[in-house]
This record gives C-alpha cells, sequence and structure tokens, in this order.
C-alpha cells in the first residue's frame, strides 16, 4: 500500500517540476520545487510503509551493501522517462530516501543559460575540464549538456563512468558506453584505468572521490583524452587546491606539475532563485592559460582569483561579476545576490 502512495509522490514531483523528493518514517513527504522544500498533505510515513518502499524501489544487490553500508546510492525508473538518482540512508535509527529526478531530456546550453564559452571546451581534443558547486547547484546537467554536444558533433568514443548513472545519453554521432559502479566496474580507479584499453576519446567521471581517481583522471588528460568531472567545491582556486591537498606532500609537486599542463578551465555555478520563477546559474569561469598554469606549478594558487578578474578579455568571470549582471537584467534580486556572494565589499562595488 505504502508503495502505491509513494507512486502519487513520484507524480507530484513531476507535475510539480519538482527536483527532489525526501521520504522517511515520522515525517511527512517532502518535495524541493525552485531550492524551496515543500511539505507535502500527506500523513507521516510509517517504518512498515518505509520498508515496503524500499523493497520495490532497492535492487537485491544493492540491499545487501545497504545492511552493511547503512547508506548506499542507486538509480530508479518507476516508469519510462523517468529517472531518479536515490539515495537510502538512516537517521537516528530511522529509514530515509533522498531522490532527485533526472530530467528526461538533455537540455542545450542556450535552455540552461550557460555561457557560450563553454563551448570551446566541448569541442577541444584533449585536456581536463571541471565543473564545480554545492551539491543539487545542476554540475551534472552541465556536464551532460556538454557531453551531448559532443555526441551530436563529432564521431568519438564517449565513456562515462558513474555512481549511478543519471542521464542516459542516445549515441548520435558518437559511440557511447556508459559505466556504472559496482554493476559495470569495481570502483572508480579501476575502471578508469581500463579506458586506456578501451580506445576511449572522451571520458566522463561522475565524481572524483579519492586522489588515485584524479591522478589517473590528469593523467589521461595528458595522454591525448579529453575529461570532463566534478568536484563539490565553492570556486575555481578551491577546486585546484583541493585536488592538491587530495595527495600527500611527497607527491604534490608531481600533481602540480602534470595539473599545470593538462588542466583547460573550472567552471564553478550556483543557481539562484529567478524573479520571474525557477533558477538561474550564477557562474565563475577560470580558462587556464598560461598565467593560470605557472601560478599552479609555482604553489601560488591564491593568486587565480586575481588572474579570473583581470582576464575578461579572455572569456574569463568571477562568481561576483556573474552575480552582478544577474542583477542588472533583472533576474535575481540584490538581497539574492549578496546571499550567495563569497566577497560582498566586492560586489558592492560593482553593483
Amino acid at each position: 500500500m505504502a508503495y502505491k502512495d509513494f507512486l502519487k509522490f513520484v507524480d507530484t514531483v513531476i507535475k510539480e517540476e519538482a527536483s527532489d523528493l525526501h521520504i522517511a518514517e515520522g515525517r511527512k513527504p517532502i518535495i524541493r520545487v525552485n531550492g524551496e522544500l515543500i511539505t507535502l498533505k500527506n500523513e507521516a510515513l510509517t517504518r512498515e510503509g518505509m520498508k515496503d518502499i524500499l523493497n520495490e524501489l532497492v535492487p537485491e544487490e544493492t540491499k545487501i551493501r545497504f545492511k552493511t553500508d547503512k547508506e548506499v546510492d542507486f538509480s530508479y525508473s518507476p516508469q519510462e522517462g523517468v529517472r531518479f538518482r536515490c539515495n537510502v540512508y538512516i537517521q537516528q535509527g530511522g529509514l530515509c530516501i533522498a531522490l532527485r529526478l533526472i530530467p528526461r531530456r538533455i537540455k542545450t546550453f542556450e535552455e540552461l543559460r550557460l555561457p557560450d564559452t563553454l563551448l570551446d571546451f566541448a569541442r577541444m581534443k584533449q585536456g581536463f575540464f571541471l565543473v564545480a558547486g554545492p551539491t543539487g547547484h545542476g554540475k551534472s546537467t552541465t556536464l551532460a549538456s556538454i557531453i551531448n554536444l559532443i555526441n551530436s558533433e563529432r564521431r568519438e568514443h564517449i565513456i562515462t563512468i558513474e555512481d549511478p548513472i543519471e542521464y542516459v545519453f542516445t549515441p548520435d554521432k558518437s559511440m557511447i558506453d556508459q559505466r556504472e559502479i559496482r554493476m559495470d566496474a569495481t570502483d572508480f580507479p579501476s575502471a578508469l584505468k581500463s579506458v586506456f584499453r578501451q580506445d576511449g576519446d572522451v571520458l566522463m567521471i561522475g565524481e572524483m572521490r579519492e586522489s588515485e581517481t584524479m591522478s589517473t583522471a590528469v593523467t589521461a588528460a595528458e595522454t591525448g583524452h579529453l575529461v570532463f568531472s566534478t568536484l563539490h567545491t565553492n570556486s575555481a582556486s578551491q577546486t585546484i587546491e583541493r585536488i592538491i591537498d587530495s595527495f600527500g606532500p611527497q607527491q604534490q609537486d608531481q600533481i602540480r606539475v602534470q595539473l599545470s599542463g593538462s588542466l583547460a578551465g573550472v567552471f564553478s555555478q550556483r543557481l539562484i532563485p529567478r524573479v520571474s520563477g525557477g533558477l538561474v546559474p550564477a557562474y565563475e569561469l577560470l580558462i587556464a592559460n598560461t598565467a593560470v598554469s605557472n601560478l599552479i606549478r609555482e604553489k601560488r594558487t591564491h593568486e587565480i582569483d586575481t588572474v579570473i578578474e583581470t582576464s575578461s578579455a579572455e572569456g574569463m568571470i568571477t562568481f561576483n561579476k556573474s552575480l552582478a549582471n544577474l542583477v542588472r537584467d533583472g533576474e535575481i534580486t540584490i538581497d539574492n545576490a549578496f546571499l550567495n556572494s563569497r566577497n560582498r565589499k566586492s560586489l558592492e562595488r560593482l553593483l
């Protein structure tokens, strides 16, 4: 019975164009619409009800891992064209499920309001490009749009390594292999190393979680691959520092040299409530020019923000400049701009 109710929650998510659904025992269902949490007018879910939903949602092998790990990721498709990325976890002994709706159609750069400069990275033959930002702020969607553009324009072998698979690509000009961790590969490092034997051209790594994955990704970019991935960081300079700090002191000089030679750029984004409804991205774009490469190699990553500020002619843009442009265009409020700014004094000067 609880599973039938759950399917009604799914219908509500689709109808209300929500991004997320949260269900937990002892709590009413909650959806997220345009960044805001909304409680549904349903009864609170019981433990028995949550178990019923879990039994229907979670694959058998995943249930075994959940018993051991107490949390687990998986994908779920209740009907054709509807797909969720799910996480089952426990809080204070109670069962919880967070479901993120993956849009059925991959949107274009124009629809996502992404800068045309990103087209240059999609059309590169090799390099390392990162999309950064907080959880739930469109990193996977941006990457999917980039990959789909390559798919529509070039004959390449695209390999994605994800946990779990989110957007499902339909091959166009490219050949696409999508590999899911545990289902199709043991882990990220081993799947990534296999790319060298699979004749891949373009590689998309769902998320870089440890130094071994980062090291192999950088090596892949050095050896002629075009590599895309994401990190949960708040700025371009922080993204670079996070990668370097993931390695031990004895390895950091080497990864600096490798990164300085292979990094193509970093796109850091955050979704902001739009005045007219919905969400709009504010972003920072770092293009790895000679100055940036030198700063990475010379342990001066703290100076990268200055390079971004002074390199707008090359297509770079600071997060505050993006926020200021959105305010001037009437897309977001001044309050939301300041709420999301990392440097309010700088934003004041721009406004």
